[in-house]
């Protein structure tokens, strides 16, 4: 089948020993469904397959065979891009159109759920208490790195970065009785960010402090409504923010 995408998740990518890289791309068809494209090897694509946040796709697909989760539905062939990006005139009034039509869950009631069930959700968080990260490995694992090399032989992209670092949120959901939860991001958006700063400021305090007053203070306390895309991981169903919305209010 051909579906019509509205591109609104990009994840961070990850080695991947069958597919070189993966990034986990989510998406609004066009009547109004979430749907998780995977796995693309997005930075080995034909650059005129680059797609872009908010920009409308068009490509075959095929119910995944080994991923139950409803929502993940396999590429085939080329992706086709549709046009530019949404813009974000009148406080983001086209994109809001698609993503705000999506029903929302409390993330109390969806970590109840199977993935089986639902894998894809719009979170609106009621408070979010704390921004914070952790530090993680420095490099890759051996297995990722050797997969790494090998493309890097044969391809001209920059051997993808190990971030060193993961980001968390806590926070409150509209549930009632909601005790918080606490859900790493892994939004390619905020990986970019870090490398980006740590690159202009040759310093990680300096980098982290960066994205945290993006990811806290400009997308939460300066005036956006704010809501979290959430997904599972095939291996656990664990969730995790995937990405976020956050047009002015």
């Amino acid at each position: 089948m051909i579906k019509k995408v509205l591109i609104t998740v990009k994840t961070y990518p990850i080695p991947s020993t069958k597919y070189k890289e993966t990034v986990c791309t989510a998406g609004i068809t066009e009547d109004g469904q979430f749907i998780r494209l995977y796995p693309i090897d997005y930075r080995y694509k034909d650059y005129s397959q680059w797609y872009k946040k908010y920009q409308w796709v068009e490509v075959k697909l095929e119910k995944h065979n080994k991923d139950p989760r409803p929502e993940s539905f396999r590429p085939i062939g080329e992706i086709k891009i549709i046009g530019k990006p949404l813009d974000t005139k009148a406080k983001w009034e086209e994109r809001k159109k698609y993503v705000l039509s999506l029903n929302k869950m409390d993330m109390c009631k969806l970590e109840l759920k199977k993935q089986k069930e639902i894998s894809l959700a719009l979170v609106k968080p009621k408070k979010v208490l704390c921004f914070f990260w952790e530090k993680d490995k420095d490099e890759w694992e051996p297995k990722q790195k050797l997969i790494l090399n090998q493309l890097h032989l044969f391809n001209k992209n920059k051997p993808l970065e190990k971030i060193p670092y993961k980001f968390k949120y806590q926070f409150l959901c509209n549930y009632n009785e909601c005790k918080g939860h606490c859900l790493s991001i892994i939004d390619w958006e905020i990986y970019e960010l870090y490398r980006k700063m740590k690159e202009k400021y040759y310093n990680e305090n300096v980098a982290l402090e960066k994205v945290k007053n993006r990811f806290l203070d400009f997308m939460f306390l300066d005036g956006r409504d704010t809501y979290f895309f959430v997904g599972t991981v095939l291996k656990h169903g664990k969730w995790l923010i995937i990405g976020l919305f956050y047009p002015p209010k």
